[in-house]
């Protein structure tokens, strides 16, 4: 527990900088980064790929399609780049036959499924008054993990899903979506009166409820995969947390979903 404070004490001061204090692009590159490490951690470290080559080629794919994903759709260079990557893994796959069918599909997950996904925060970024929104995923989802923990363990009895996560119960999970909600209502607090700006308190509200269910749906989902493969954390990257997988695994289902909130209803004007 030591070990995890003192991580992410460290780690939270270097996110706000590079999500609030640098330009637009510092974001992008650092989620491009981020998704080349969790392509590597869902292909390698759980054995799912024994191919280096393919490996790499979905490491790069990843990086390349969350950039792309970033700077629009319509960039030329990245979808010819994209093109040639996508056509080199499945040639690959093709020479390959000990490569089964969900090996394959897991390899186009990690390279564009999670990186279109997680790229969210990203755009976030990018929009206008974009600072107060790349934060909102990780309120939700920080908050809503540090309620469903400490509720959990004062409180929880009936199990949420025992195959796959033995320690999450009901109780927690209540405890977290609340806490996400109560938290959201602080964060509109500090945008209303300490920047003066607007805040739609109706659409936020259903963010958080509904972003910290995603949040649970994502940690279960990973969670599931690493029962599967018998391995405990995705890597030991971050001292106490696991790897970027362990980490984020809530956010890459969360940040999208904000994305789409704020396309339908600006939470900040």
């Amino acid at each position: 527990m030591k070990t995890r404070i003192l991580v992410a004490a460290a780690g939270l001061p270097v996110l706000l900088v590079v999500l609030l204090a640098l330009p637009s692009i510092a974001t992008s590159i650092a989620i491009a980064l981020l998704c080349a490490i969790a392509a590597w951690e869902l292909l390698w470290k759980t054995g799912i790929l024994h191919s280096k080559r393919l490996v790499a080629l979905g490491v790069v794919l990843a990086a390349g399609a969350a950039m792309w994903s970033c700077f629009g759709f319509h960039a030329l260079a990245f979808r010819i780049g994209l093109y040639v990557l996508m056509v080199l893994i499945i040639a690959e796959l093709l020479h390959d036959k000990s490569i089964g069918f969900e090996s394959a599909a897991c390899l186009f997950v990690a390279a564009l499924v999670i990186p279109v996904m997680f790229s969210a925060i990203a755009r976030l970024r990018a929009m206008e008054l974009g600072r107060f929104y790349v934060l909102l995923p990780f309120v939700v989802t920080f908050s809503g993990d540090s309620g469903a923990y400490f509720v959990g363990r004062a409180w929880g009895k009936h199990k949420l899903a025992p195959i796959t996560s033995p320690k999450k119960t009901v109780e927690g999970a209540v405890g977290g979506v609340v806490c996400a909600m109560v938290v959201m209502v602080i964060y509109g607090l500090v945008v209303t009166f300490a920047f003066q700006k607007t805040f739609a308190w109706i659409p936020a509200m259903i963010c958080a409820l509904v972003g910290a269910l995603m949040a649970i749906f994502g940690d279960l989902a990973f969670s599931h995969i690493k029962r599967q493969h018998k391995i405990k954390d995705y890597s030991n990257l971050l001292p106490g947390h696991g790897g970027v997988l362990d980490r984020f695994d809530s956010t890459i289902f969360v940040a999208p979903l904000v994305e789409l909130v704020i396309l339908l209803f600006p939470l900040v004007r």
